[in-house]
């Protein structure tokens, strides 16, 4: 039986192998197959195990830390970028022009509970924030597999929200901010327990804590 590290180390050998995939789409190759909606992530009795796997560390220094060492938005296939699929996927009669990009539709954002009519007022949220990865473990990570993390549309790390929202978020922990709709709680939780599980980083003890309060309310 494979230990939990090991189900991560593959998990992970898996991303990886997926990074090699997303990273080769261009404009004229078909499209990576996206799911619906953002991909559920694990139930809660799952999460509160893959929590409790998680190594508690303090975070790492943020010396030469950059978004650019996370390569996004990458190109997906059809000439659609990373940000442009998670916007037809999330969004309602999204309507695109020859160059992928939003031209109408309406976003419901799940942090704040607001309605959204213009792609301009909608941000891609990454559920772990690229600081935060950074922080936990992706410090020592090589490019590929940060712009594994910066584009996965296979786990539940990518979701369009509402810009003001986002940008309240900024890079911090569930400790230092949780969305105001406390009605999101159970799958925020669940989502970001899960991205660090699959990419094996780390929590800092506030935030393991508050992780859990915010499991609890799935119950």
């Amino acid at each position: 039986m494979l230990t939990s590290r090991a189900r991560r180390s593959a998990a992970a050998t898996l991303a990886l192998a997926a990074a090699a995939v997303l990273g080769s789409a261009t404009a004229t190759t078909t499209a990576v197959a996206v799911p619906a909606q953002m991909p559920e992530p694990p139930p809660a009795d799952t999460a509160r195990t893959e929590l409790a796997d998680l190594n508690v560390a303090a975070p790492h220094p943020m010396a030469g830390y950059s978004r650019a060492k996370f390569p996004h938005w990458i190109q997906q296939g059809d000439g659609c970028d990373t940000r442009e699929v998670v916007l037809e996927r999330d969004g309602r009669n999204v309507a695109q022009d020859d160059k992928c990009r939003a031209t109408g539709g309406s976003w419901h954002s799940l942090y704040d509970g607001k309605t959204l009519a213009s792609a301009s007022q909608v941000d891609i949220d990454h559920m772990v924030p690229l600081a935060n990865a950074w922080r936990s473990g992706a410090d020592h990570w090589e490019t590929p597999r940060r712009k594994q993390f910066a584009n996965d549309l296979a786990h539940s790390q990518l979701i369009a929200v509402s810009a003001a929202s986002n940008r309240s978020k900024g890079d911090q922990s569930p400790d230092q901010w949780s969305p105001p709709d406390r009605a999101y709680w159970c799958t925020y939780s669940r989502a970001w327990v899960s991205v660090k599980y699959l990419y094996d980083l780390s929590v800092t003890q506030p935030e393991a804590d508050q992780l859990a309060t915010m499991l609890d309310t799935c119950d």
